[in-house]
C-alpha cells in the first residue's frame, strides 16, 4: 500500500487513528499577497485544535454563499472521522488577507466529504469536502475550472501554510496570505502521485510549493479573464517535489449536486464514543471501583506502555510518579465533555499485565456535574466466551474473548491475557492501545486492549506470543489481545490511593 503524508490542516493525534499527519516542506519561492481575494478562506476548527495562535487549520474557498471547497482530509477532522455530519466549534474566515482580523466570519454546521480513509481506493485524488456555511457570506464566488488543466498551464497557488518545520516555533505560522506563480507539471514529476485523479503542482525541485497547513488552498487558472478553481492542495508529491492537488474538475457533478440540494447524501450514523479519553497515540477510560466516594480523585485506566517518559522495565512497576497530560472525556459523538489533567501517575507496570492508573484534577463528583462518562471497574475476570465492546475514539469494535492465555512480547510477561476471535467487527490497529473493553450494556471495564501481532513474528515487539502450560510458544500474525482489570480493585483504598501491600492485591511491585 502506498503510504504518503497528508499536509494537513492540524496536527493530529486522532486521525489519526488511520493516517500520520506530518509536516512537509517549508513554503519558498512565495511572497505575502499584496490584495484580498473575495473567495479565499482560513477554516479554523475549534476541536481538534490547530497547533498556532491563529486558529488556521486548512484553506477553503468560496463557492456560493453558503458553500465552502476544501481538502476531505481536513473535513475529516471530526471525531468520529465521519464523512457527513454536523461539527462543533468549526468557522470560516474569508475575504481577508490575515487569519485573525478582517473579511467575513462565519460558523459551518455541515460537511460532506467525498472519500473517507476506510473507503476503498481511499482518499487520493478524492480528497475533497464541502462545508456548509450558518449564515451567507458577500464574497464574491469563484467557480470551478471547465477542464482538467494539462502540464505546463500557468497557475496561482496560496494559503497560510507553515514556512518552517517546527510547529514549536511560533515564526511558522504567517497570519498574512502568502500565493506564487507556477505551473502545472506532468504527474511522473510528483513521485507519490498513483492516481489520475490527481494534479502535480510548483516546481520541479519543490522550491515552490504548497506546504503544511496549506490543505485545501486552491489550484487557480485564469478562465475568461476571471480566476476558477482547479483543485485543492491534499498532500506532498515526494521529496524535493512539486505539491499533489486533488483535480476538482473531476468531481463538479457531486460538487454542484450537494449546492444546489438536487443530490444531497444523507448524515452518517454516529456512533456511541462516550468516555473514550484520546491520550494521543493511546486510549484512556475514567473508572471506578466499588469503594470509591464521591469526592475521591478520579482514576484514568489505560496501558503501562502508554505513559509519557520511559516505560517500565520488565519486572517492575512505576509508583506514584509525577504526571502532567491532558485527558479529554468524550460525549457520545467524541466531542470533549470534560476535559481533565492527570497530574499524577499512581501505578504503571508490563510486567504480569499492561495497565497504568493515573490520578487525576477532578473528583467522581465533579465529573459528573459535567456530564462526564465513569465507567465501573469489574471485580471479576473476563472469561473465554464473553462479549466485549473495545470503546475507541472513534468507534466500538464488537469482539468476543475466545480464549484466556499467557502471553510474551519484547521481554515481558502478561499473565491470563484476552485473546479475541478473529472477527470483522474486532480488528485493533496502532493506536487503539489502552481501549476500554466493555461488558455488555456499555458501563463495566472489564479489560484493557494492548497489543496485536502485526507481522507473525515471536514474541518480539509487536509481535506476542502465547505461551502453553507446558512451555509451548504459539504465535500467529493477526492475533490481537487485552488484559485483565479484575485485580486492580483490591489495590486501591479511601481516596483513590495505592496499596500494593494489601491483601488481596496481585499487582507487580
Amino acid at each position: 500500500m502506498r503510504k504518503r503524508s497528508l499536509l494537513a490542516g492540524v496536527v493530529l493525534a486522532l486521525a489519526a487513528s488511520l493516517m500520520t499527519v506530518t509536516p512537509a516542506q517549508a513554503v519558498v519561492g512565495g511572497a505575502e499577497s499584496t490584495r484580498a481575494y473575495s473567495f479565499m478562506g482560513s477554516f479554523q476548527p475549534s476541536y481538534p485544535a490547530p497547533p498556532r495562535p491563529d486558529g488556521h487549520g486548512c484553506g477553503v474557498e468560496v463557492l456560493a454563499p453558503q458553500w465552502v471547497l476544501t481538502a476531505s482530509h481536513c473535513a475529516g477532522k471530526n471525531p468520529t472521522i465521519a464523512k457527513v455530519g454536523v461539527p462543533r466549534g468549526w468557522k470560516v474566515r474569508v475575504g481577508s488577507l490575515d487569519t485573525t482580523s478582517g473579511g467575513e466570519v462565519a460558523e459551518v454546521d455541515h460537511y460532506y466529504r467525498l472519500s473517507n480513509y476506510q473507503e476503498e481506493g481511499g482518499i487520493w485524488g478524492r480528497d475533497l469536502a464541502l462545508m456548509h456555511l450558518r449564515t451567507p457570506v458577500r464574497a464574491t464566488p469563484v467557480r470551478i475550472a471547465s477542464a482538467t488543466p494539462p502540464a505546463g498551464t500557468p497557475v496561482r497557488i496560496m494559503g497560510w501554510g507553515m514556512t518552517c518545520d517546527d510547529i514549536a516555533d511560533l515564526a511558522c505560522f504567517p497570519t498574512r496570505l502568502r500565493e506564487a506563480d507556477t505551473v502545472v507539471q506532468p504527474l511522473s514529476a510528483c513521485p507519490s502521485a498513483a492516481k489520475a485523479g490527481e494534479l502535480c503542482v510548483g516546481s520541479r525541485d519543490g522550491g515552490v510549493a504548497a506546504s503544511n497547513m496549506d490543505s485545501g488552498g486552491p489550484v487557480l487558472v485564469r478562465e475568461g479573464g476571471r480566476w476558477a478553481v482547479a483543485g485543492v492542495v491534499s498532500g506532498p508529491g515526494g521529496d524535493k517535489a512539486p505539491t499533489l492537488y486533488t483535480d476538482a474538475t473531476r468531481h463538479a457533478a457531486w460538487i454542484n449536486g450537494i449546492i444546489s440540494g438536487a443530490d444531497v447524501p444523507p448524515d452518517d450514523r454516529i456512533p456511541n464514543v462516550e468516555g473514550a479519553v484520546n491520550l494521543g497515540d493511546c486510549v484512556g477510560s475514567v473508572v471506578r471501583v466499588a469503594a470509591s466516594r464521591p469526592d475521591d480523585p478520579a482514576l484514568l485506566l489505560t496501558n503501562g506502555h502508554c505513559v509519557q517518559g520511559t516505560r517500565p522495565a520488565p519486572g517492575t512497576a512505576l509508583v506514584d510518579r509525577p504526571a502532567d497530560r491532558e485527558a479529554p472525556v468524550a460525549d457520545r459523538q467524541g466531542y470533549p465533555r470534560v476535559t481533565a489533567r492527570a497530574i499524577r501517575l499512581v501505578y504503571a507496570t508490563m510486567t504480569g499485565t499492561d495497565i497504568a492508573l493515573y490520578r487525576l484534577n477532578m473528583t467522581y463528583a465533579q465529573l459528573a456535574a459535567r456530564g462526564a462518562k465513569v465507567f465501573r471497574l469489574a471485580s471479576a475476570p473476563v472469561r473465554a466466551g464473553d462479549r466485549l465492546a473495545l470503546a475507541y475514539t472513534t468507534r466500538r469494535m464488537k469482539c468476543t474473548a475466545e480464549a484466556v492465555v499467557d502471553l510474551r512480547e519484547g521481554g515481558y510477561r502478561q499473565e491470563n491475557a484476552i485473546r479475541y476471535a478473529t472477527a470483522e467487527d474486532c480488528a485493533p490497529f496502532h493506536g487503539t492501545s489502552g481501549s476500554a473493553l466493555l461488558a455488555p450494556g456499555g458501563t463495566t471495564v472489564v479489560g484493557i486492549h494492548n497489543t496485536h501481532n502485526e507481522a507473525g513474528g515471536r514474541c518480539t515487539d509487536d509481535n506476542p506470543c502465547e505461551v502453553g502450560p507446558h512451555g509451548k510458544v504459539t504465535s500467529v500474525k493477526g492475533r490481537s489481545y487485552g488484559q485483565q482489570v479484575y485485580g486492580i480493585a483490591a489495590c486501591l483504598t479511601s481516596g483513590s490511593r495505592l496499596d500494593l501491600t494489601r491483601r488481596g492485591c496481585s499487582l507487580s511491585r
